[in-house]
C-alpha cells in the first residue's frame, strides 16, 4: 500500500507490503529484504554521500541475495509538489551522482521482486504496477530529510 498526503502545503509519501491470508516463508522473506534495503537506503541518506551510494546501499545487497528491481523505478525529491528532482534510484554506482546536501527531501521507495528480472507493466488504472513474470513483489517508503545529524525518517506512523 502506497500512500501520500498533503498537510499544511506540504507532501509525505509512504508505502509498507503487507501478505494477505497465510504468508509463505518465500513473501515473508522478500518483505524483510525489502524493508532491509529500505533501511540501508536510509542508513545512507547523508551529508557527503553521493545518491549513488544510497542506490547502492539499496539494491547492492538485494541483487546479491537474487532478487530482481522494477526497472526505471525509484524515489524522488518531494516538499511542496509529490514528484520532484532529483529522481532516487534503486539502484546505482557508489561515488556517482549528485552529493547529497543539508535540507533535501527525498522518498526512498525500494521495489523488489521474487527473481533476478526486473521488467514489469502498468495497469489499466495507469497507476497499479505488476511484475512482468507474474512473481510476487514487495515495497517499502519513506520520506527522508537529510540533516546534519543524519538522516529523519519524517513518515513514521
Amino acid at each position: 500500500m502506497d500512500c501520500g498526503a498533503f498537510v499544511e502545503g506540504w507532501c509525505g509519501d509512504a508505502a509498507q507490503s503487507f501478505i494477505v491470508g497465510t504468508p509463505s516463508q518465500e513473501d515473508q522473506a522478500l518483505i524483510e529484504a525489502t524493508d532491509a534495503a529500505l533501511a540501508r537506503g536510509i542508513d545512507a541518506a547523508r551529508v557527503g554521500n553521493k545518491m549513488g551510494d544510497l542506490a547502492y546501499a539499496i539494491g547492492g545487497a538485494a541483487r546479491r541475495a537474487g532478487y530482481g528491481l522494477l526497472a526505471d523505478h525509484g524515489g524522488h525529491g518531494i516538499g511542496r509538489t509529490m514528484h520532484a528532482e532529483p529522481s532516487v534510484p534503486n539502484d546505482g554506482r557508489p561515488g556517482r551522482g549528485i552529493k547529497l546536501a543539508e535540507g533535501l527531501v527525498i522518498a526512498i521507495e525500494p521495489m523488489l521482486i521474487l527473481g533476478g528480472n526486473g521488467d514489469y507493466f502498468h495497469d489499466e488504472d495507469e497507476w497499479t504496477l505488476r511484475s512482468a513474470s507474474g512473481r510476487r513483489s514487495a515495497h517499502s517508503e519513506h520520506t527522508v530529510a537529510i540533516t546534519a545529524a543524519g538522516p529523519v525518517i519524517l513518515t513514521l506512523p
